[in-house]
């Protein structure tokens, strides 16, 4: 069995075992879900008549039960129209019906309710699926004819009656225009009666829903009935950047939710002074250039243009500061005691409770760090470096144990290609660094036996520049 389902009604449509249509509620899938809080209390008002039924997206009713029928929430019922009947769906009950009514502004007072007829039947339920299917084009015809006839609206949703028998244009308008001539033509087109009704940029954005910045969804397709007025004060309020592009909802206008909070600001901002100027000071004037309100902190700069230098100070020493300016007294530094001592929480340390080794043991240096001459350098950290002055005293001098056996390995040294010519010029003028166990950095002749030198090097074979043995 497939299951279609369908966001603007909230219920998912398929076919019985008989082949007949049916269509059934989808938890989850309405604008302005309510839930119920009571659905598990022994209900005062169990016997109450009265109940909230939701048509196409935003929009809800309050119907009677005159009949008595066992309805719950959930059930697809057929409900009173003019003309006609409408198809819907319950979405609350019981004393929760009352509450919603007074949230929503709704008074009963001199109004009778419109009638509950019955439960949905598949004949119903065949006729509100055929209705559902012209939606979408009749709006698309709809705004051409209007195009057509050079009228400054936007046809912005179209719901059909669960009959068929009528349809409601929902459209923007930014001023008011003669639509008679629209009316005819759309009657004359569609064969319906019509009517139209006139919606707000926020209305029509909680009709198509969508995810907000904050990455919930929408309040105006969640919980939100009346729009309150929202001004850009409230952002000056709350010191939040005047951005056009993040002040804006999806609505083009400004987020509802810049009002949540604007109450709790306004009293906060109360206990602040009130500055009619900069601060003065021996060192120049400091004008405030951003608040902190509910630390009650004020940040003031020499420069109010530029916030590269900003000096905090509490409001209490602001009023201190304004009290001496107004005698004509001014301070010899702006600063702040009670800031100064620093009273917030402190950073936490690592400490080495539990007599472990330190976290941080292997940040230490290593000891000796890198050997330098690559693999040349074999001498390891016993036959290592040589004293470099005694060693170029004795290249200086020729002073070797063999020197016929030094003039033969310079000879070939001569000859010898190296690849890196650079390193071995360096080490020619250098003298001897770095002796290995084979006898110096460049390789010359295997060391014989009993040819130590007698010039006082550590290095029995520590061979020079030509690489002696």
């Amino acid at each position: 069995m497939t299951c279609i389902k369908n966001t603007t009604r909230g219920c998912c449509f398929s076919t019985d075992a008989n082949g007949e249509p049916e269509a059934r509620n989808c938890p989850g899938c309405h604008k302005l879900e309510v839930f119920d809080w009571m659905a598990d209390l022994p209900d005062p008002l169990a016997d109450n008549q009265i109940y909230e039924i939701q048509f196409k997206n935003t929009r809800k009713g309050y119907y009677w039960n005159n009949t008595g029928l066992a309805l719950k929430t959930g059930d697809i019922v057929a409900v009173e129209a003019s003309p006609g009947h409408d198809i819907g769906i319950i979405t609350l009950t019981g004393e929760l019906v009352t509450k919603q009514m007074k949230r929503t502004g709704f008074n009963p007072q001199g109004l009778e309710f419109k009638k509950i007829y019955r439960k949905a039947k598949p004949y119903d339920i065949e006729k509100w699926q055929e209705a559902i299917s012209l939606e979408h084009s009749t709006m698309i015809r709809s705004r051409q004819i209007a195009a057509d006839l050079r009228l400054n609206m936007k046809i912005g949703d179209v719901e059909y009656q669960g009959d068929r028998l009528k349809a409601i244009f929902y459209y923007l308008a930014d001023e008011r225009g003669d639509f008679r001539e629209l009316i005819k033509v759309l009657a004359d087109q569609f064969r319906i009666r019509v009517e139209m009704r006139q919606i707000g940029a926020r209305q029509e954005a909680g009709r198509i829903g969508g995810i907000a910045a904050c990455g919930r969804e929408l309040c105006c397709s969640t919980w939100i009935n009346n729009f309150s007025s929202v001004t850009i004060g409230a952002a000056r309020h709350q010191e939040i950047s005047l951005n056009p592009q993040k002040l804006a909802g999806q609505c083009g206008k400004l987020k509802c939710c810049l009002n949540y909070e604007l109450d709790s600001y306004i009293d906060a901002r109360r206990s602040f002074p009130r500055l009619n100027g900069p601060l003065e000071a021996l060192d120049g004037s400091y004008h405030l250039v951003k608040s902190d309100i509910f630390s009650k902190v004020m940040w003031f700069s020499p420069d109010p243009q530029s916030t590269a230098v900003m000096i905090p100070l509490t409001t209490d020493r602001v009023r201190q500061i304004v009290a001496m300016n107004r005698r004509g007294e001014k301070i010899d530094r702006l600063e702040d005691a009670a800031l100064a001592r620093n009273d917030g929480p402190q950073e936490p340390e690592i400490k080495n409770v539990v007599g472990e080794e330190s976290i941080t043991s292997f940040d230490a240096s290593r000891s000796g760090g890198r050997r330098r001459g690559g693999r040349n350098n074999r001498g390891g950290r016993k036959g290592g470096n040589n004293n470099r002055e005694g060693q170029r005293s004795d290249n200086n001098n020729g002073n070797t144990a063999r020197p016929e056996m030094a003039q033969g390995a310079s000879g070939k040294g001569d000859q010898r290609p190296t690849a890196r010519p650079e390193l071995a010029a360096g080490e020619n003028r250098s003298g001897n660094r770095n002796n290995n166990r084979r006898g110096g950095n460049n390789r010359g002749p295997r060391r014989r036996p009993g040819g130590n030198s007698g010039n006082g090097n550590s290095n029995p074979g520590g061979g020079n520049g030509g690489g002696q043995a």
